[in-house]
């Protein structure tokens, strides 16, 4: 019997993971350091925390440790990852940016969350790199038992504990759904590497074997994406977390399920888009639907949040089933620009809460304008940009994934997709002519005094407007990432 070789681990591998190690050490340095800060001076784990991810967007923004294959090709540092680690390091740092203030004022500031908040991003920075089976489930379920311990961590919230239950419930069979589909895949082809499941798919004959293990798995990344009708989580986990956890949640994790969706569908099982094309077509049709729809209907605006992003996730799905390099730059333009406006969307419901008040029924947003003429016009911006008003950022996204969806012959999901552009204007409009054309209801909310949230959130929405002026070279950008696809 023949022992099996180790490849050993060399120094070369360690340069192209220095972000990813910036962020774990970080993370574990943090939950020592906290055991010996005291909670007077828990501002020092929210700086450090904060830091920590700064120095790693620096080196991603710098490209320092270059790019590569790393672990004997589990983990792949290229483009199209450095362009996700990039905005996913960047989104999680705001996310702590807005949640100090709203923390700290609740009383829900605990050491925990900046720790899990770094693990999660961690995870997701795995996650959008990987190049195995292996490295894909890694990276999911570091993220999501993060997540599930987040949306859970106040611990006197009846629908906060909800919302953590039914996350950790459908969270748990999403993720077996995964891992069957990748066992089927392994059996299949005998290798876990992406790159040989690609080459072994290509000259296999168990087409049906393996079409049902890429259902399985585009069943997992779908209810990653908060896709329909694996979207049942989304509404009570945005209304039962916290504000500051929720705008996490919203954000920077779609970032990643779409660079999971990149790694499986292209890179792994690529060879059966074609029939794979028909799924994908399926359930973006569906998303936009069902999203459009149920959003009409709420007057929490969190839940509206919620099944808007179910749409949103329809347009990103309309992109990658195009297929190729101009629908996966396109569904990555959107998945970043969503990451963008769902920041700046829930960092107006954190600007506008207090202590005792959660800003978070559209009713609430009644004669804004009369109160707070900037914040009314901050969350202008916000809505027309999720709306996908011209010359908004969310109008230029959309048309990039319909010119996807067109190039791939989806002419009639496109159509779809301009229907539902259009019902979806409602809802983001409502909230609209509530703030200029309503009356203000009760008394006048005390004044936010944190500078920094305001001067962050006036940067973040105004971006939504002056990004376009952009558009060529970040398309260009995008479009680098895939040029491998053409």
């Amino acid at each position: 019997m023949t022992t099996p070789t180790l490849l050993p681990l060399t120094t070369a591998d360690l340069p192209p993971l220095l972000p990813e190690l910036v962020v774990i050490g970080g993370a574990f340095a943090l939950l020592i350091l906290d055991l010996f800060i005291s909670n007077r001076h828990k501002v020092w784990t929210h700086f450090i925390s904060v830091a920590v991810l700064a120095v790693a967007f620096g080196l991603l923004l710098g490209g320092v440790g270059g790019q590569g294959e790393v672990f004997h090709g589990m983990f792949i540092r290229d483009n199209a990852a450095d362009i996700m680690k990039t905005v996913v390091v960047l989104v999680s740092g705001l996310s702590l940016i807005y949640g100090w203030s709203y923390l700290r004022e609740r009383n829900l500031y605990q050491g925990e969350i900046p720790v899990l908040i770094l693990f999660a991003t961690a995870g997701m920075m795995i996650l959008v790199s990987a190049g195995s089976l292996l490295m894909v489930y890694l990276g999911l379920e570091l993220l999501a038992l993060c997540s599930y311990a987040l949306v859970a961590s106040n611990r006197e919230n009846k629908l906060a504990a909800e919302a953590g239950m039914k996350y950790i419930v459908l969270g748990s069979l999403a993720s077996g759904l995964l891992l069957y589909g990748m066992s089927l895949i392994y059996g299949a082809t005998g290798s876990l590497h992406l790159d040989v499941i690609h080459g072994a798919i290509a000259h296999s004959d168990e087409r049906l074997l393996l079409l049902t293990g890429a259902v399985f798995m585009v069943a997992g990344v779908a209810f990653k994406l908060g896709a329909a009708p694996f979207h049942m989580w989304l509404p009570d986990v945005y209304q039962g977390a916290p504000a500051p956890i929720a705008l996490f949640i919203s954000s920077a994790p779609k970032l990643a399920a779409f660079g999971m969706a990149y790694r499986l569908l292209e890179m792994g099982v690529g060879p059966l888009s074609t029939e794979l094309q028909y799924v994908l077509a399926g359930l973006a049709a569906l998303s936009l639907i069902v999203g459009n729809l149920m959003a009409i209907a709420q007057t929490n605006l969190k839940r509206m949040l919620a099944y808007s992003t179910v749409s949103h996730i329809g347009f990103l799905l309309m992109g990658v089933a195009g297929g190729g390099e101009q629908g996966y730059s396109a569904a990555m333009f959107y998945a970043v620009a969503y990451a963008i406006m769902s920041t700046a969307s829930f960092g107006a419901i954190i600007a506008l809460s207090r202590a005792g008040f959660e800003a978070e029924n559209i009713e609430d947003f009644k004669g804004l304008n009369a109160r707070s003429p900037w914040m009314a016009g901050l969350v202008l911006c916000i809505m027309a940009s999720l709306a996908g008003i011209p010359p908004f950022l969310g109008f230029w996204t959309k048309l990039a994934v319909l010119g996807a969806a067109i190039n791939g012959d989806l002419l009639w999901l496109a159509m779809v997709g301009v229907i539902c552009a259009v019902i979806g204007c409602f809802y983001y409009l409502r909230v609209i002519k509530v703030m200029y054309f309503d009356e203000p209801v009760g008394e006048a909310l005390p004044r936010n005094n944190d500078r920094i949230l305001g001067i962050v959130l006036g940067v973040n929405s105004v971006l939504l407007l002056f990004l376009p002026l952009g558009l060529g070279p970040i398309l260009q950008w995008m479009r680098t990432a895939f040029a491998h696809l053409s």
